[in-house]
């Protein structure tokens, strides 16, 4: 299928005002006969869902959790990125743009990447104006701080809660829509299946998850915005209750899957202690303003009390090897060279598999009571995980699984496959590459709720208005509920001895040992042989205690775990497929000598767009070439 991302003509800069110049409307009294549906409250659902209800149209909103407020985007720490250039440090649009698409390794869409950039701005006014309490300097301005992969700084944030505060923003905007009677709110809601009538998509079916009823919704627009699928490593810093239900489900009713190799692993981690561990906490990248990162020199020291070893025989392995960025070097060269030096034999704690994140010399130059404003609640954090006091002893990082760049595939108007479904926020796999940089989470899925989508959506719309809603008694939901229920019954009957978290434990160790942090063919092939044994497994032996006609915790988690099983394999099939090593990932095979990722720009230089075949049938690849008119494609250097 020849893929159309609906890139606008023109210069770059000048592509989004054209286009909103040009596109279809639907006028504001037409907008009340319109539909929509937006799966996810995070920073992206919350935003689209309020910002479409201030706009006139019904919508209904759905989560799974027992508020909006309690998305995943509450846990996003360090800040936001955006291109105003308050420090007078020469930063711009076409500069976040640039280390934007240098820090994903020249993997993104420049249209979608620059549109981001443009469109920053006016996030942080939005979110001023909703009294999100940034931090300020002392004359009043806003503050801002540096992250990885950048030479300005362009990070705007919230002490340690940035995430937090930006969703109680969204949150206070979209319960005025739902007071308004403009938005109908859904805790406590799971979708199972997107239905499709004639090749477009016109409702979901939900399980309700404290009764277990199914019921059917039917809509002119579907939106989801659901997250990332980074729980399929079982250990990550996501929320555990984080999955890939919903994209997973509109991948197997036609939406095409994209780039679902490209999974960042965090540098800023603290590391696992334990077997038993289910869950893992993410030291905010903002520290690395301020920490040093360094394992000792000698082999010998690596068990020895870190304040106990002098300053000559301390490596701070990233200021050595990339002088121009030094501990701001992008997360997937600082994940990289952490496993390095831990492999190598450095690696510091109990396990051996952490290094040291170091506040002394910021404490001495700054004093404890600026550190403190600044970092104070995410020491405070750590200290209550670890029982260490990063004041006066080193934090202990490793890196583990955050984010996912793979995602749905979509056009310049967040449109998928699917006529009629959209995908926002890290639902979709549209700005950052093969590489997220850090701070850009936020921004992306405010862009896309904000600004984005209520821009697009109308294209869509603006001819759906006509028609009336579908009714749901139509034989298409019939068929996708009765669907949805046998699966249900089919999980319900296996009886068999082990625990859901088992399984997605044995899955998270292969997907971490075979397709993490480096590649290479026979590792990838391994994965594909052992996941499908594992899939087997889980049909035939899988344990779900309870009954499906009320909540059910396992259920739920058992749905999610048959969905990773397949997308782990999508995985692997990705990555064995991308020859090369771009961004996060990383194929041994294809690296510099001094152990770099290595493009190959001539065979893989676009999006790999996954399509679903069928039952146990071999996924189809279709290809967008990736254009840079400008950006000169070069190999990426951070020294």
């Amino acid at each position: 299928m020849k893929l159309d991302a609906k890139i606008p003509e023109g210069p770059l800069a000048e592509k989004w005002t054209n286009y909103r110049s040009y596109t279809h409307l639907v006028n504001p009294a037409n907008r009340r006969k319109v539909d929509i549906i937006i799966i996810g409250t995070g920073l992206a659902g919350a935003s689209a869902a309020a910002t479409l209800g201030e706009a006139g149209y019904n919508v209904k909103v759905f989560c799974f959790q027992d508020s909006p407020r309690r998305a995943h985007s509450i846990a996003a720490q360090g800040g936001i990125n955006a291109s105003k250039n308050y420090q007078n440090d020469s930063d711009s649009n076409y500069r976040l743009f640039y280390d934007t698409v240098k820090g994903g390794d020249y993997r993104g869409r420049e249209a979608n990447t620059y549109r981001l950039a443009q469109i920053s701005g006016a996030i942080i006014d939005q979110c001023v104006a909703q009294g999100v309490p940034f931090a300020r300097e002392y004359g009043g301005t806003l503050a801002n701080r540096s992250f990885g992969g950048a030479q300005v700084s362009r990070t705007f944030y919230a002490s340690g809660a940035t995430g937090q505060q930006l969703l109680l923003g969204c949150y206070s905007e979209l319960n005025r829509q739902i007071r308004k009677g403009n938005v109908k709110s859904y805790t406590r809601h799971e979708m199972l299946d997107i239905v499709v009538i004639d090749g477009k998509a016109r409702g979901v079916i939900i399980r309700d998850l404290v009764s277990g009823e199914i019921s059917r919704h039917s809509a002119h627009a579907i939106v989801l915005a659901t997250g990332g699928y980074g729980n399929v490593f079982y250990l990550s810093t996501n929320a555990m209750a984080s999955n890939a239900t919903a994209a997973w489900r509109a991948y197997k009713k036609g939406a095409f899957f994209a780039n679902p190799c490209y999974t960042q692993i965090h540098p800023t981690c603290i590391p696992v202690s334990g077997e038993y561990q289910s869950k893992l906490t993410l030291m905010s990248e903002s520290l690395r303003n301020d920490g040093r990162i360094w394992v000792p020199k000698n082999k010998e020291d690596v068990k020895k009390d870190p304040r106990q070893i002098p300053e000559e025989d301390r490596d701070y392995y990233l200021e050595r090897r990339y002088p121009a960025f030094g501990n701001l070097v992008p997360r997937d060269v600082a994940s990289r060279a952490a496993k390095e030096r831990c492999d190598a034999g450095y690696g510091v704690g109990p396990t051996g598999f952490a290094v040291y994140l170091d506040f002394k010399d910021a404490i001495i130059r700054l004093g404890e009571d600026l550190i403190r404003d600044r970092y104070g609640n995410l020491f405070e954090m750590y200290e209550r995980i670890t029982g260490d006091n990063p004041y006066n002893y080193p934090m202990r990082i490793y890196p583990a699984s955050h984010y996912t760049m793979g995602g749905l595939w979509v056009d310049y108007e967040l449109g998928t496959t699917i006529p009629g479904l959209y995908a926002l926020g890290e639902a979709n796999f549209s700005d950052h590459g093969a590489n997220r940089l850090g701070a850009s989470s936020l921004m992306q899925c405010l862009a896309d709720g904000y600004f984005v989508l209520p821009a697009t959506i109308s294209n869509y719309l603006s001819e759906e208005f006509r028609h009336p809603a579908i009714p749901i008694d139509n034989p298409a939901f019939d068929q996708a509920e009765k669907e949805v229920k046998e699966r249900i019954e089919k999980l319900m009957a296996i009886k068999g001895s082990q625990s859901v978290d088992e399984l997605h434990k044995k899955l998270g160790r292969i997907v971490w040992n075979y397709i993490g942090l480096s590649r290479n063919e026979e590792k990838l092939t391994k994965a594909l042989q052992l996941i499908d044994e594992l899939k087997k497994e889980f049909w035939t032996d899988v344990k779900i205690p309870g009954s499906s006609k009320g909540m059910n915790i396992e259920l739920e988690k058992a749905q999610r775990v048959a969905d990773f099983l397949e997308l782990a394999a999508l995985m692997a099939k990705d990555a064995l497929n991308r020859k090369e090593s771009c961004g996060a990932h990383f194929r041994e095979e294809s690296q510099t000598e001094d152990g770099e990722a290595k493009r190959d720009d001539e065979h893989f230089r676009y999006v790999a767009a996954w399509e679903y075949a069928g039952e146990d049938k071999e996924p189809i690849l279709n290809k967008e070439p990736l254009e840079f008119e400008n950006i000169e494609l070069k190999t990426r250097n951070y020294k």
